[in-house]
């Protein structure tokens, strides 16, 4: 299993405890960068000390702030704003270069909820 991949599988368990999904955000909004396979995906981590290694270790997001949002929320609201923007989610992303795995947001709430039906 890839680096990628482990990380991935701990959003989906930490989101599935939590409830919360964090993403970040500057002045002008929610970052949404051009992913490996030619579609923008923003990102969203399970914890707010996931976002904020990014923030510290990343120059490109350093003017950002970590932003909670509730698992209902995005499942009502970011879903299908995500989907209607073309947008995937960036799924816990790390390193110096924020990289990770990303997938249909459709895909990372039916992820979640499996999981959560089992708590």
């Amino acid at each position: 299993m890839s680096i990628a991949s482990l990380h991935a599988s701990e959003f989906y368990r930490q989101v599935a405890e939590t409830g919360v999904v964090w993403s970040i955000k500057d002045a002008g909004g929610f970052p949404a960068p051009l992913a490996s396979e030619g579609k923008r995906a923003m990102p969203f981590w399970s914890s707010e000390s996931r976002a904020l290694l990014v923030i510290r270790g990343v120059p490109a997001y350093s003017g950002f702030n970590p932003v909670p949002i509730k698992w209902q929320e995005f499942c009502e609201r970011w879903v299908g704003g995500l989907t209607r923007d073309g947008l995937l989610a960036g799924v816990n992303w790390s390193g110096g270069t924020a990289m990770g795995f990303d997938i249909e947001p459709a895909d990372l709430q039916r992820n979640v909820e499996a999981l959560r039906s089992g708590i």
